[in-house]
């Protein structure tokens, strides 16, 4: 009760709204989702990957972004604004890709990771329209690409440093940019510096979460269908993150920014 008189300017739908981004923005982090379903620690995991690897995930990782922002995000039809995500087809979709890796194991990373993360942009897009926003609008693209950096709260999470606004707060600048540079020039197969700043951030945000997967999938159980229930939870992360990303965004549209941040916190 003390939400709602603390901010009377929000309607009864827009404050339930907000709630609802808050919730899954505030969700606990794949890691620990991971930790859950396996019922022991990911250091087993990280423990059997071969030498080299995080050099390997981190050069994959932004490699991926840079292929599904080309791939993902230009495809997209620009009506049908309120049609709903579909959060279920990418899901499935998803799940295929890490069904192919968990049989093949590591070695598939390098074609499995790109086409799921393509995959996963698509969603995060579809997800975008979903909630009014137009995915041709360049800072929406680069909305789309921003929520790759969001990994949600970790166990050592204080809220201060590794939260959602204060990741937005870093990356601030270079997506402005980014946005600025989409509106006058569009996305080209050659990303120009702004982009490979762009990407180059997020990729090392994104490149801890497909650490964990991976992780995850080294666990010698794991088999096929661990594959696509790890799969399948990676994406569920990304599109819970990028429901409540647009949310907010939708939100701070209509009540700007600083309203909407104080409004989060008093949650």
């Amino acid at each position: 009760m003390a939400a709602e008189l603390a901010m009377p300017e929000l309607t009864p739908q827009d404050l339930s709204d907000l709630r609802q981004a808050r919730l899954l923005l505030e969700n606990p982090g794949l890691a620990m989702k991971l930790t859950a379903m396996l019922g022991t620690s990911l250091e087993k995991g990280f423990a059997m990957l071969p030498p080299g690897w995080s050099g390997t995930v981190a050069a994959l990782s932004r490699k991926a972004l840079e292929a599904a922002a080309h791939s993902a995000i230009l495809t997209m039809k620009v009506g049908e604004q309120k049609k709903a995500a579909a959060n279920s087809l990418h899901r499935l979709m998803v799940a295929g890709t890490g069904a192919a890796a968990g049989f093949w194991g590591i070695p598939a990373l390098a074609v499995e990771l790109p086409l799921a993360t393509t995959i996963m942009m698509r969603s995060i897009a579809d997800i975008a329209r979903s909630e009014d926003h137009l995915i041709t609008d360049p800072a929406i693209k680069v909305a789309c690409i921003e929520v790759f950096a969001f990994g949600g709260p970790g166990k050592g999470d204080d809220g201060s440093e590794t939260g959602y606004f204060a990741v937005r707060a870093g990356l601030a600048q270079v997506v402005s940019d980014a946005a600025r540079h989409i509106a006058g020039k569009g996305l080209s197969k050659s990303a120009p510096p702004v982009m490979v700043r762009l990407l180059t951030q997020v990729a090392s945000r994104f490149g801890v979460q497909v650490s964990e997967k991976i992780a995850a999938q080294a666990v010698p159980v794991i088999g096929a269908l661990g594959g696509a229930v790890i799969n399948t939870l990676f994406i569920d992360h990304f599109q819970a993150m990028a429901r409540g990303h647009f949310i907010l965004l939708r939100l701070e549209k209509k009540y700007g920014p600083e309203f909407i941040r104080a409004a989060y916190g008093r949650l």
